[in-house]
């Protein structure tokens, strides 16, 4: 892209007649100089030689301090933006280590462990490694990656040689903890444990990996050896709190960025309302399956246990006709494939991060699509060749599938690729001209490292656009810049006290190691009880030295890092028995159940039967032209309250322990364009139940009908203002609305009053609730003006319809939610 060229190229893109009023705002955020620092002394000289060489002669200011801080001995977090160089400020510590004894004999061997969330992140870090350590000519970095594709003859190889491995927390859970006996010279060794991008650890991911890494630190200690901690984060509030939460010790936050930044032009776009274009809706872009969860947490595409579907009492089930009168904005996704294909037409590469698996696909055969038609109308064999160039990324695809879409973004072969937020990470993708960010990606500090893959190269002129889905909390953004811009963001939220994950922890530290008196502090105050309670049921055995573990299969697999729920759900194409791809055990009953439609590169397919017991969901290839919606029901029972205080007036604010179970009952089969309902099927699937953290709100009948409320509609109200509550939460709390789910009852049997929860997705919680609770003035006041500010009659998807509701959005009343929420936000 040509220098200032993305305010020109903004202004092509708004110039269309139905483009016109998309734009809501747009912020240029100026270029910025770097600023560097010597050296440090201790450097290796050839690391110093092989950086000049390549026209680094010395580091930027956070590189330098970061790496000075681990070099004495201090654990550290560098929280700079994306594309800052954080990797030099972990590698130079590192490597020197590593590279002693060529300098000094008499100097002690030194091994790395460097933890990445993902496989891909982990596999692109080893070849920019080996690159500098190669050049550098450095003989004792032997680096390697171990993980689940690293063949076992290389594996032996890794564990007796290795001084630079690279994994992930679920390699080291279950591979290299547990076997520690075989990497006793590697640990005894261990000088630095390098954790990238640590802002991923969040919710319960982030309290399994916490616990994790004080299990490394007890292996490591029982190797005599203290490894000093190098954390490497997006810009987050708070890191040093985070990071010492996540590593249980203490750490010093490094986040002066000194790095010099390329100018963005970063704009808030909000698709205009459907129209019919060229005698067919603009919006009916594709087939798929809708209500699926949406992608987050891992970074890998795998995906995360999501909440349960939000729904109201069960018997209300009126209301919500006016709402089908409303006008509806065309999709983020279709939009996004539109403009994708315009940027691809004129040469501009681009990266979309989709909110979905689904949506990733749906975005690239809309922009394909699109520029075969112009290709053909023009006769254009360029456009042709670029449509060609435009493919889906995302979890679920084969290891050799996405590597080789990497490569080819990489290289320029492909000039555009739409994925999940799997490639939010620090994969090297360098030169992008622009980024389309398709729907709030969960975090403003997702936002700005999706955006930051925008001008990588240091080119100027990069555009960054984030267009709205038609989503309460979408919405607000496109018309408050100021959510985004100017304000600080979130701090990564998590729980490792957390019982539910503590536990399984326990048993494969006891089954690594005995836990030993006095050892159970390492794993926090809770630790005590948790293991006095697991040997009066047998599961470890309490001897006069500590807690043992005495049964007979593998302690570790009672842990799922990632809270997928269970085994992964194969999706195996019937008539061939292809392994088309995977998804999570937690998404499977609502994504691949019987009839749904699946969606793979670009291509449909319907599942003929999805397998609970064998977790395998068998599909044909189809091209229907309608698109699948899940329906369920939801009860919520309260087990305890943790605290619960006054609000005011007889209202109370709740937070607690919660049983909530939910069943997929059946499904909707709608019309591709138009939406119409064409039938319902129902599916005989188990109920799942989860245990969680919530917080609620008691408000009394009385005071309601004295405010306007009445009776008929106040289950409407509550169900209305139970979806904006959810979807207004990602403000305050580094979640989605996929992460949390609601539930909200006229009459709830354990209050024995109208009740509004909000409860975590995942067992045991992960902090989201806790952090409403918290702030729950600032989190209703921010509901309710969303809500007054949508300009929707009778409540829409931008205010109070919820895409994942199991009651079908019904009963829902605005007004009644506007009074409800008038009635608490005044009361803090």
């Amino acid at each position: 892209m040509r220098a200032g060229g993305a305010d020109d190229l903004l202004r092509d893109l708004s110039l269309p007649l139905t483009r016109r009023t998309c734009l809501t705002h747009v912020e240029h955020l100026p270029q910025r100089e770097g600023r560097t620092a010597p050296f440090p002394e201790w450097t290796d000289p050839r690391i110093r030689a092989h950086l000049a060489d390549r026209g680094i002669t010395a580091p930027w200011i956070h590189q330098a301090r970061a790496a000075q801080l681990a070099h004495d001995g201090q654990h550290v977090v560098l929280a700079t933006a994306t594309a800052s160089g954080k990797s030099l400020g972990y590698l130079l510590p590192a490597l020197s280590a590593i590279s002693a004894r060529e300098r000094e004999p008499s100097a002690r061997r030194a091994t790395v462990l460097y933890l990445s969330p993902t496989k891909a992140l982990a596999a692109d870090q080893m070849t920019n490694i080996a690159a500098l350590a190669d050049g550098a000519e450095l003989r004792d970095a032997r680096i390697a990656v171990y993980d689940g594709d690293t063949p076992s003859e290389q594996r032996r190889w890794i564990r007796r040689h290795g001084s630079f491995v690279l994994t992930n927390p679920d390699m080291l859970h279950f591979g290299i903890l547990p076997g520690h006996e075989q990497w006793a010279s590697f640990f005894r060794a261990l000088r630095y444990v390098i954790i990238d991008e640590c802002h991923t650890y969040r919710g319960v991911f982030g309290s399994h990996v916490a616990m994790v890494l004080r299990r490394l630190r007890r292996i490591a200690a029982a190797y005599r050896a203290e490894p000093t901690f190098i954390l490497a984060s997006a810009t987050t509030a708070n890191p040093e709190i985070s990071a010492s939460r996540l590593v249980g010790e203490d750490v010093v936050a490094v986040t002066e960025d000194g790095s010099p930044r390329a100018g963005l032009t970063f704009a808030l776009w909000e698709p205009g309302t459907k129209a019919v274009v060229d005698g067919r809706p603009a919006d009916g872009a594709a087939n798929g399956s809708t209500g699926g969860r949406a992608e987050k947490g891992s970074g890998a595409g795998e995906g995360a246990s999501g909440a349960g579907p939000e729904s109201a009492a069960p018997a209300a089930k009126h209301g919500g006709a006016a709402r089908a009168e409303e006008p509806l904005r065309r999709s983020a996704t279709s939009e996004a494939g539109a403009l994708l294909a315009d940027l691809v037409a004129a040469d501009v590469q681009t990266l979309v991060f989709a909110r979905s698996r689904r949506g990733a696909e749906l975005v690239a055969g809309g922009a394909r699509r699109l520029l075969h038609e112009k290709a053909e109308q023009g006769g254009s064999a360029l456009l042709a060749d670029r449509a060609n160039r435009v493919a889906a990324y995302r979890g679920g695809y084969l290891a050799e599938e996405r590597r080789a879409l990497e490569d080819a973004l990489r290289s320029g072969e492909l000039r555009a690729l739409a994925s999940t937020n799997a490639l939010e990470l620090g994969i090297d993708i360098s030169g992008l001209d622009a980024v389309l960010i398709a729907g709030w990606p969960g975090t403003r500090a997702s936002l700005w490292q999706q955006a930051g893959r925008a001008g990588r190269s240091q080119r100027t002129g990069a555009l960054a656009m984030f267009i709205a889905r038609e989503d309460p909390l979408d919405t607000y953004v496109v018309h408050h810049p100021e959510t985004v811009f100017g304000r600080e963001v979130e701090a990564a939220v998590f729980d490792p006290q957390n019982p539910y994950v503590m536990t399984p922890h326990l048993c494969a530290a006891a089954a690594e190691l005995p836990i030993r008196d006095g050892e159970e502090g390492i794993f926090g105050p809770a630790a005590k009880e948790l293991l006095d309670t697991l040997s009066a049921r047998g599961v470890l055995r309490r001897r006069p030295t500590g807690w043992y573990w005495t049964m007979t299969e593998s302690a570790h697999d009672l842990t799922d890092l990632r809270g997928s729920g269970g085994e992964p759900v194969r999706i195996v194409e019937a008539s061939s028995g292809a392994l088309l791809g995977t998804v999570d055990a937690g998404s499977a009953h609502t994504q691949v159940h019987d009839g749904a439609v699946y969606l793979h590169q670009g291509r449909s397919f319907v599942v003929d039967h999805l397998d609970v017991e064998r977790a395998v969901a068998f599909v044909h290839r189809e091209d229907p032209l309608h698109s699948t919606h899940p329906q369920s029901t939801s009860t919520i029972r309260i087990r305890q309250a943790d605290r619960s205080a006054p609000w005011k007036d007889g209202v109370q604010l709740s937070f607690g322990t919660v049983d909530v179970t939910d069943q997929v009952t059946g499904y909707q089969v709608r019309d591709v364009y138009t939406q119409a309902v064409l039938g319902q099927h129902p599916l005989d699937l188990p109920p799942r139940t989860l245990t969680t953290k919530s917080v609620w709100w008691t408000i009394p009948r009385a005071l309601t009908e004295a405010h306007d409320i009445p009776g008929e509609l106040l289950p409407g109200a509550l169900h209305a203002a139970e979806h904006a509550a959810i979807s207004m939460l990602p403000l305050l709390a580094t979640c989605d609305r996929w992460d949390i789910g609601g539930v909200s009852a006229a009459h709830h049997e354990d209050t024995g009053e109208p009740t509004i929860f909000v409860y975590d997705g995942a067992p045991g919680g992960a902090g989201f609730a806790e952090r409403g609770a918290d702030d729950a003035a600032a989190w209703l006041r921010a509901t309710l003006d969303m809500i007054r500010e949508c300009s929707c009659e009778a409540g829409c998807p931008a205010c109070v319809v919820s895409p994942k509701c199991g009651n079908g959005n019904e009963p829902l009343s605005k007004a009644g939610a506007i009074a409800l929420l008038e009635l608490l936000a005044t009361m803090d």
